[in-house]
C-alpha cells in the first residue's frame, strides 16, 4: 500500500504553516517541513535566522542533503507504511528560493533525483499581503523575509512552477487572500481528489 504525499508551497506568509496543520488534522495525516528537523535542517534553519553564515551558492546543495536525508529518514517510510504525508515546503521552495543565487537549471537538477509530490498545493498570496502578515505575527524576521526578497521569489515561483507543470506534476494554485476557512476547504477538496 502507498500513502499520498502533498507538498504545501507559497511565500513567506502565505499561511503555509496553518494550512498544514489545519490539513493533517483533517486528514490524520503526518505533518513534516523542510528544512527538516534534521541536522542539516537545523544548520539550514541556523542560516536562515542569521546565525550561521553560509553561503548563497552552498544552500541549494544543504537543502538538497536535508532533502535527501528527510526523505530517507521520515517520509518514505510513512508513505510506505500507507500514510498521508504533508510537508511544509519541498522541491518547488527549493527551485524558487534558491534560483536567486544559483541557475534554475542548476537547482532543478539538484532536486531531479527526488520523489515527486502526489499533489503540490501553492498558495497563492501578493508579496504586499505576505509581508503584512510577517508584520503582523511581530517575530523576528528571516533571511528572505523582505518585501523585495517576496518580489524575487514570487516571480521564481512562476518559474519553478511552470517547469514542475512541463514535467507534469500535479499543482493547484488556491487562492491565499481568503478567510483561513475558505482556503482549508480548497486544499481539502483538491487533496481529497487525489487520494
Amino acid at each position: 500500500m502507498s500513502g499520498c504525499f502533498v507538498a504545501m508551497e507559497g511565500l513567506d506568509g502565505s499561511g503555509g504553516t496553518t494550512q498544514v496543520q489545519r490539513l493533517c488534522e483533517a486528514l490524520g495525516a503526518h505533518a513534516t517541513a523542510e528544512p527538516s528537523g534534521g541536522p542539516v535542517g537545523q544548520l539550514i534553519r541556523a542560516s536562515l535566522r542569521g546565525e550561521e553564515p553560509v553561503a548563497d551558492g552552498v544552500l541549494p546543495l544543504l537543502f538538497a542533503a536535508d532533502r535527501a536525508d528527510h526523505l530517507e529518514r521520515e517520509i518514505l517510510p510513512r508513505l510506505a507504511a500507507g500514510e498521508i504525508v504533508v510537508t511544509d515546503r519541498y522541491y518547488a521552495s527549493s527551485l524558487a528560493y534558491q534560483s536567486l543565487v544559483s541557475p534554475l537549471a542548476e537547482v532543478a537538477r539538484l532536486n531531479a533525483p527526488f520523489r515527486a509530490p502526489d499533489i503540490t498545493i501553492y498558495l497563492d498570496l501578493s508579496p504586499e499581503a505576505c509581508m503584512e502578515r510577517i508584520e503582523r505575527r511581530g517575530a523576528s524576521r528571516e533571511r528572505f523575509e523582505r518585501l523585495e526578497a517576496l518580489k524575487d521569489i514570487a516571480a521564481a515561483y512562476g518559474a519553478a512552477l511552470a517547469l514542475l507543470s512541463e514535467r507534469g506534476e500535479h499543482i493547484v494554485r488556491v487562492d491565499a487572500q481568503l478567510a483561513p476557512d475558505a482556503v482549508h476547504a480548497q486544499v481539502l477538496e483538491a487533496v481529497k481528489a487525489c487520494l
